[in-house]
């Protein structure tokens, strides 16, 4: 009886003790910012972008161009009897000819400026994927670390359920302690091995996804993420407002596309006036019937009558929905932009007093309650159900901590995103 309860007594200074993790072969940090960096190098999706913004670009110059001429070649007033004899008539003649179209004035500027401000608003969309990008990853880092640290307390937890059940069984051998603690502790431990399971397909989820974002095979391993500190925050609302008037680019999208539509209403409008067509023909004519067949030119220009004033019409009112479409949806960012800085603000404020409070308060705490409660155990003034309980109180808040650390970084990523700048270093 004495080695069991020597073997007890052991066990309990194990629990009573900090916990050390076995040493392991030291996996290389992840740096967030070469991440960020292969993603925007690599990424399919914003490469597409890239690509449809240089399309667009490149329309600019064909909408501003004149179209071509258009080079005429006949033989005119030549009789049918005799078809290549151009002395049976005074009139036979050949003629070649050169006209253009000449759209009325203002138009190819405007063409051009609705073509120019429509590529102008795919560029900012560029620059938008690429914050929604940096957004995505930096948000799947701090899902890993998070997933990271709770595998970590999972493992530890376990070991101590292991523990645990080693100490109540050797309690119950000796006769101080009921069998059902015995399966109590394996109940538990059993489900700390259900959640590691569900942790480690977590893992490798994201692992895939941020293999995914950096376009780069799925299965490629992701090292640790570093610790880091939360650091102070200083931007006011008012000032993050203005650094999203300045710099996010889907507000420069947005307006760049108001001025598509109002480009486009004043094209809309021009085209109650004709276009015209201004024409060159020279007559090469043979001596025919006492005729000396002098050579003869034409010189023409026409225009087609807008008298399609229905069609007209709708094209105005078409390029004022545009504008007013346009406008909505810059006001709608605005209210998104406005609502998401005050949440993201109110969830970091919410999410850093959390830390320090779990830091300095809460854990400490519960790790005096743990240990409270293992010396009460062992001179059996606890029963072993506070014992556990007090472990999984701990279990828990250590998972909350890193929790809002994670959650913090990542509603820091999302205002980023909506001001379209960097917040810190």
């Amino acid at each position: 009886m004495k080695s069991r309860l020597a073997i007890g007594f052991m066990l309990l200074v194990v629990l009573a003790l900090p916990y050390r993790a076995p040493a392991e072969e030291a996996k290389p940090s992840e740096n967030l910012l070469n991440l960020v960096e292969a993603a925007l190098a690599n990424n399919p999706e914003l490469k597409a972008s890239q690509a449809r913004w240089e399309m667009f670009r490149n329309r600019v110059v064909q909408a501003g161009a004149l179209d071509d001429p258009m080079l005429m070649l006949k033989m005119q007033n030549f009789q049918i009897r005799d078809p290549f004899n151009s002395q049976r008539d005074t009139m036979s003649q050949r003629v070649i000819g050169i006209s253009q179209q000449l759209p009325f004035w203002g138009k190819r500027d405007l063409k051009a400026e609705v073509a120019s401000k429509e590529a102008e608003s795919f560029k900012w969309q560029v620059d938008e994927r690429k914050l929604e990008l940096a957004r995505m990853v930096k948000e799947t880092y701090f899902q890993i670390f998070v997933t990271d640290k709770e595998l970590e307390i999972v493992e530890k937890n376990i070991r101590i359920m292991d523990d645990f059940i080693a100490l109540a069984e050797t309690k119950y051998s000796v006769g101080q302690g009921p069998q059902q603690d015995v399966f109590k502790a394996q109940v538990e431990r059993s489900k700390m091995f259900d959640m590691k399971i569900t942790l480690e397909q977590r893992r490798k989820s994201l692992q895939a996804t941020l293999n995914t974002l950096l376009y780069r095979p799925a299965e490629t391993s992701v090292g640790k993420v570093a610790d880091f500190e939360l650091k102070p925050f200083t931007w006011s609302p008012e000032q993050l407002r203005a650094m999203a008037e300045e710099n996010r680019p889907m507000l420069k999208s947005l307006r760049a596309l108001i001025g598509k539509g109002e480009a486009g209403h004043r094209l809309a409008e021009k085209e109650f006036f004709p276009d015209a067509n201004l024409s060159l023909e020279y007559m090469q004519r043979d001596p025919a019937m006492a005729d000396p067949g002098y050579d003869m030119y034409a010189l023409g220009l026409t225009f087609n009558l807008p008298i399609q004033r229905e069609r007209r019409h709708a094209m105005v009112r078409e390029s004022s929905a545009e504008i007013a479409m346009a406008t909505a949806e810059l006001n709608t960012l605005y209210n998104s932009i406005n609502l998401g800085i005050a949440d993201n603000l109110a969830q970091m404020e919410r999410r850093e007093k959390l830390t320090k409070l779990y830091r300095t308060g809460i854990i400490p705490q519960a790790e005096q309650s743990l240990e409270s409660a293992t010396i009460g155990y062992r001179v059996n003034k606890v029963d072993f159900l506070t014992l556990l309980d007090n472990r999984l109180t701990l279990f828990n808040y250590e998972r909350d901590y890193y929790e809002s650390l994670a959650e913090y970084q990542m509603r820091l990523a999302q205002l980023e995103a909506l001001v379209g700048k960097e917040l810190q270093d």
